[in-house]
């Protein structure tokens, strides 16, 4: 029996392109096959389209909620979840249920974006742009509860938005940008404790890696390897999740945004799943 749980969340929650989704069908297999746990795949794909936040809120719910119940599901059966989507609103459940099963984690929001917006400073509408700030609390989405912002480590961020910066200042969630530092600065920040990961894969540089909302100045593929091996080296990875895997039309650069995703994820993969004869990269 495989210890970790694969689910692929196909189904659209504020997708503005197509990208990510069809990246989280590239990726399901190929980290599927690593892993050695076949993907679940939850949803189907909707067309994306700009939407106000309280639509996509409402259209979404049952997504969403569907979200937080693979991670329920998968550490009352203690497996470490892994999660596939689109979009990173579903740190609205999913972060709430890790807390409830492991009040002792800690959260690494791996992020080019502050995701910190509420409400009442969004200025795109985008839902994805207020789902960190959701979690915590800042705001009522009316789903899973919250998490505590000071057992969140926000890293590799470097593209906010004025009102956006002003509340992270103003919480306990800990900081960090895109740097020399940011290894040994995420490292002190998590203090060896049990941690869920969120990767937004937006969080490396858009030279190395596609993105549907690129910011300059990111990780590049070996940094973001050596921190989540640093991660992984010193706490307890009690799951995972993996959002905007962007995947190109074209099928070669396709191909090479899933090589990337691999082995940026491989220190995660190799402690929730050691290597045996069933699992393997492509």
């Amino acid at each position: 029996m495989s210890a970790t749980s694969l689910v692929a969340l196909r189904c659209r929650i504020s997708d503005r392109d197509a990208g990510p989704v069809r990246g989280v069908d590239a990726l399901a297999g190929p980290l599927g096959e690593r892993l050695g746990a076949a993907p679940r795949q939850i949803g189907t794909p909707a067309e994306p389209r700009e939407a106000p936040w309280a639509d996509d809120l409402a259209e979404a719910r049952g997504c969403l909620l569907e979200a937080g119940g693979q991670v329920d599901d998968a550490l009352a059966a203690a497996r470490a979840p892994v999660l596939l989507a689109s979009d990173c609103a579903i740190g609205l459940t999913t972060l709430p249920t890790v807390a409830r099963h492991r009040p002792d984690a800690r959260f690494l929001w791996l992020d080019a974006h502050g995701d910190f917006n509420t409400p009442r400073t969004t200025t795109s509408g985008f839902l994805g742009g207020m789902s960190l700030a959701g979690a915590c609390g800042m705001w009522d989405a009316g789903l899973a509860g919250t998490v505590d912002p000071a057992r969140v480590v926000l890293a590799g961020v470097r593209d906010l938005d004025a009102l956006e910066r002003e509340a992270l200042e103003a919480s306990e969630v800990t900081v960090i940008g895109a740097s020399l530092e940011t290894l040994v600065f995420t490292q002190n920040a998590l203090d060896r404790a049990p941690v869920f990961v969120h990767l937004d894969l937006d969080v490396l540089d858009p030279e190395f890696f596609p993105a549907w909302m690129p910011a300059a100045d990111g990780l590049t593929p070996d940094k973001l390897y050596d921190l989540l091996e640093a991660v992984a080296g010193e706490c307890e990875v009690i799951g995972l999740e993996v959002t905007d895997a962007h995947a190109p039309e074209d099928e070669p650069k396709a191909r090479a945004m899933v090589a990337t995703a691999l082995h940026v994820l491989e220190p995660l993969a190799a402690v929730m799943a050691p290597w045996t004869g069933e699992n393997r990269l492509y």
